[in-house]
């Protein structure tokens, strides 16, 4: 495959805050990738580095095979990039702007902005200094997405939408990866990556704690149960599972007519566990993956602790 985005040890310093430290990431043509983390973890700053906003202290990276505090104009045509902050005060209309950055981003289809401004609910005869944040993060879209770049770029890029916006521009990165384009987010909504994209990057701190597809950044090894149990009381079963070194989070709880109802997280193979609740009539019994949400956020946990 084809690399979109190429970062080797990459490293970006502000006087006394070190916000990117040594980061490698590859990026294939053709796939939705996504940058995981909370506010600080170093995502806006990579991305502002490969469209060379900011210029890296140490380290190396190439976007569409160059290095982008090289590129000509030639290169910026070939990224649709949306920032973190869309900063638009212009008195003119949207249509204007959006005029605007055609002589920048390069030739657009006809039709393509008025259909991107319809999906995405947006007035475009409005000047720009009347519109509402999500409503300027959607000109920020139709401008990323306008003259259907190879690679787009794209910082948070559901901040300000409703929850209906967010569904629309799920459906447009998944168009535009459906024919060949790449696409690069960051995003603190867990939910957007999951159900989004190929693969994905875990950053805290200005590195990368996890990488990988999107199953593989599951905690491995680690599910929930979910079982009922006949025969016995909440007491004894409580006592029974508490003895298993895998288990934890565990809830016990009778339901009724000498029926038990118990939950939990257990770590390492289910044979031990098994042995336990085979004293007893199992009449349920589930094993379940933690979603990514719950396996991104034991991976900050982790990292606070050994920080």
């Amino acid at each position: 495959m084809e690399t979109m985005i190429k970062a080797r040890r990459l490293h970006k310093r502000f006087s006394k805050v070190h916000a990117v430290r040594g980061i490698d990431l590859t990026v294939e043509r053709g796939v939705i990738y996504g940058l995981i983390g909370p506010n600080g973890a170093g995502k806006s700053t990579t991305l502002r580095m490969l469209v060379d906003i900011v210029r890296p202290s140490d380290g190396t990276v190439t976007v569409l095979g160059q290095a982008p505090q090289k590129a000509k104009p030639e290169l910026r045509r070939r990224i649709g990039y949306l920032p973190g902050e869309v900063r638009l005060t212009e008195r003119s209309s949207g249509k204007s702007v959006l005029d605007h950055f055609k002589t920048i981003s390069g030739p657009v289809a006809a039709g393509t902005v008025e259909s991107l401004a319809e999906r995405l609910d947006l007035d475009l005869s409005r000047p720009v200094r009347t519109l509402s944040k999500g409503n300027r993060q959607k000109l920020g879209l139709v401008q990323a997405f306008m003259h259907q770049p190879e690679l787009l770029i794209l910082d948070e890029p559901t901040s300000g939408l409703d929850p209906l916006m967010q569904r629309e521009f799920l459906s447009l990165i998944r168009e535009a990866r459906d024919s060949g384009q790449t696409v690069l987010l960051s995003s603190h909504i867990l939910s957007e990556i999951q159900h989004t994209a190929d693969a994905a990057a875990v950053l805290a701190h200005g590195t990368i704690v996890a990488e990988g597809d999107i199953a593989s950044l599951r905690i491995t090894g680690t599910s929930h149960l979910r079982t009922v149990v006949t025969g016995t009381d909440a007491q004894l079963l409580r006592s029974q599972l508490e003895k298993h070194p895998g288990l934890t989070a565990l809830e016990v709880r009778d339901i009724g007519n000498s029926t038990v109802q118990a939950s939990g997280l257990l770590r390492g193979d289910p044979d031990s566990l098994i042995k336990i609740l085979s004293h007893h009539t199992i009449r349920d019994f589930a094993l379940e993956e933690p979603d990514l949400e719950e396996s991104v956020l034991e991976l900050y946990e982790s990292t606070r602790t050994s920080s």
